[in-house]
């Protein structure tokens, strides 16, 4: 993707346009504030905490298992089929979203049980473990918003940016932005090996060749499982159950999809220019999750399936502590913003989702104003 990255087109030099002005003591007081939220919650996070993630993993694990009984006996009643496939769906979300993703950030590692581990957990999706991490943890959670760095920014495919220069086939925006939703699970595992140079340059680099053959070979193994050996113990009735193997994935990648692309570019998230975030302090760097992350509000069901991912500024500000804490974090780093002048940025999930496909389709066209500061 072409950035324009020159710095006049946000005229007050390192700002987001809108904020109030913060001095550079100010922004060390702030780091510091945070710092301490995380301090405090590391210093007692222990028995409880464990026994959420063990009993997570248990709910999840018993809900796959009793869909997918519930899709082979209920072969010959469609309902039965339907509840099946949502019922696994659901376990595939709460697979992907509470329980791999945030195992692979290392928010259990203090736990020391190789069984719930950063190192060894491989999730239930065609992207392999390593390659997310690298992609999500190193290059996403550094670079967080910041254009040209962190490729999440449309995940090559989409224009994200009034900064990224205008092309006619960002008029797909949208076609694009629906077929990365139903496909989610492959977007994702392409991301790492930079599939969208090809486009660019007609040429893979020799490390994304190595890295399409690491996908290859996890997602062989998913589509063995997902839509040729599950399917084959039914026998004779191999395609219905194929087709809730479809549904189930289907509903995990929509889902997923809707939960982290809320978290990242709606209404009042901002992005950030490699100029702006050049010698960044700690500070600066939280500052920077706070300012480039949304949260979605809803009740405990929400934040479950979403892998608590509904609290994302959270998740942005403290990647690598418990899930299951960001609730509690919430007010806390809430009510420093509000000491600080700093916007929140919190609302239902319908007003998250609907300005983010705003923003799709938006910048399918040119920009009115090509410098104007990316919103």
């Amino acid at each position: 993707m072409a950035f324009d990255t020159r710095p006049q087109h946000r005229p007050d030099s390192a700002w987001p346009i809108g904020l109030p002005r913060m001095t550079a003591e100010q922004v060390d007081a702030f780091g510091r504030e945070m710092d301490a939220l995380r301090e405090e919650v590391i210093g007692n996070r222990g028995a409880a905490d464990a026994a959420y993630i063990r009993r997570v993993i248990r709910l999840q694990r018993g809900i796959e298992i009793t869909s997918r009984g519930i899709i082979y006996g209920g072969i010959l009643f469609p309902p039965a089929l339907v509840v099946g496939a949502v019922g696994l769906g659901l376990a595939k979300i709460l697979e992907n979203m509470e329980i791999g993703h945030n195992v692979m950030h290392g928010q259990w590692d203090w736990m020391r049980d190789p069984a719930i581990h950063s190192s060894t957990w491989e999730w239930d999706t065609v992207c392999p473990a390593d390659q997310w991490k690298n992609t999500h943890n190193v290059e996403h959670h550094t670079w967080t918003n910041v254009l040209g760095k962190d490729r999440d920014v449309g995940y090559g495919i989409l224009r994200m940016s009034e900064a990224e220069k205008w092309h006619p086939a960002h008029l797909l925006n949208p076609i694009n932005n629906a077929l990365l939703a139903v496909f989610f699970q492959w977007g994702v595992g392409l991301h790492d090996s930079e599939m969208d140079q090809l486009a660019r340059t007609g040429r893979i680099k020799p490390e994304s060749r190595a890295k399409l053959r690491g996908l290859w070979k996890k997602a062989r193994k998913q589509v063995l499982k997902d839509y040729v050996l599950f399917p084959a113990l039914a026998g004779p009735f191999f395609l219905p159950v194929l087709i809730a193997n479809v549904v189930a994935n289907l509903i995990r990648n929509l889902w997923t999809y809707m939960i982290i692309f809320c978290g990242h570019f709606p209404e009042g998230v901002h992005q950030f220019t490699e100029e702006e975030v050049a010698n960044e302090s700690r500070g600066g760097w939280y500052l920077r999750q706070l300012l480039g992350s949304a949260n979605i509000k809803g009740g405990p069901l929400l934040h479950l399936m979403s892998g608590n991912l509904s609290f994302q500024i959270e998740h942005h500000l403290f990647p690598d502590l418990p899930s299951n804490r960001y609730a509690e974090l919430s007010p806390k780093v809430q009510e420093i913003c509000e000491r600080y002048g700093l916007p929140y940025n919190s609302a239902p999930l319908r007003r998250q989702f609907g300005t983010t496909m705003k923003r799709v389709f938006r910048l399918a066209l040119p920009s009115r104003n090509p410098l104007a500061a990316a919103a």
